[in-house]
């Protein structure tokens, strides 16, 4: 692995952060070309952006130190200004809460905005991950005998097994998960009926992928045999399911009952 690309005097460059600028800056991009297709500033692509980032970053933290209390009262700053240990499911609810605040102030209409921002969030998710393929931050997966298998001695956190053992590189199975995401999306923008429906569809296809995905990871579980990451996937799925599900059917039922 590669958790330092390169280093220039007193500036290191880490894989992880660099991953997450580049993450960044493509959703970014492709947020404002998408918006400007809408009819909507392009501008307030980068505004977003802005949000969005100091929104996730802030989430990602925060969903850290809720894990693992302890080692946050232990090492409270530390914990805060360490350069690993960002939690993506935090980062999505943190940038969500943000953005939500950015477009409101803007007076444009929210459902469409997450519409164009949606294929940009899931490449960037895969985008994020390659960096914690690069850097070795403990979302590798299980012990595998798989052709496959990977094993991460330079890893940021620590590597536990011995010389030989390969383990689920389960960051580049959510990688391509999340590619393979972000092209069903961007096939889809051109043909939204709902307003919404991309990131509900992102909620349900994202959700599913890290659920399954989480069986090979090496988290412990939380309540019933899953992770708490499991959970999280769980009501994003179901959110995204009934946000899909529930106009369709109303519209049926009004439908039908103007015909009676």
């Amino acid at each position: 692995m590669y958790p330092i690309i390169a280093q220039i005097g007193p500036i290191t460059i880490y894989s992880f952060g660099l991953m997450m600028a580049i993450a960044f800056l493509v959703a970014g991009f492709l947020t404002s070309r998408e918006l400007e297709r809408s009819g909507f500033d392009p501008r307030l692509g980068s505004t977003l952006l802005v949000w969005a980032a100091a929104g996730g970053l802030a989430g990602a933290r925060l969903f850290l130190i809720l894990e693992d209390p302890s080692e946050f009262l232990q090492h409270p700053l530390s914990t805060i200004l360490s350069g690993s240990g960002f939690v993506w499911y935090g980062g999505l609810f943190g940038g969500l809460l943000t953005t939500y605040v950015a477009v409101r102030r803007a007076g444009i209409p929210w459902l469409r905005v997450v519409d164009a921002a949606a294929p940009a969030l899931a490449l960037g998710h895969a985008i994020g991950r390659i960096g914690c393929q690069l850097a070795g931050d403990g979302d590798w997966g299980k012990v595998t005998n798989l052709p496959w298998g990977m094993a991460y001695p330079q890893a940021i956190v620590g590597w536990p097994h011995p010389p030989g053992v390969v383990v689920h590189p389960t960051p580049l199975y959510e990688a391509a998960a999340y590619t393979a995401i972000f092209l069903l999306l961007w096939a889809r923008r051109t043909k939204v009926r709902m307003p919404g429906s991309l990131l509900w569809w992102y909620f349900l296809l994202a959700g599913t992928a890290r659920f399954l995905i989480e069986f090979l990871r090496i988290n412990p579980p939380w309540w019933m045999g899953l992770t708490q990451a499991q959970w999280i996937s769980l009501a994003l799925v179901a959110f995204g399911c009934a946000a899909l599900l529930l106009p369709r059917m109303e519209a049926v039922r009004l439908k039908t009952s103007s015909r009676s």
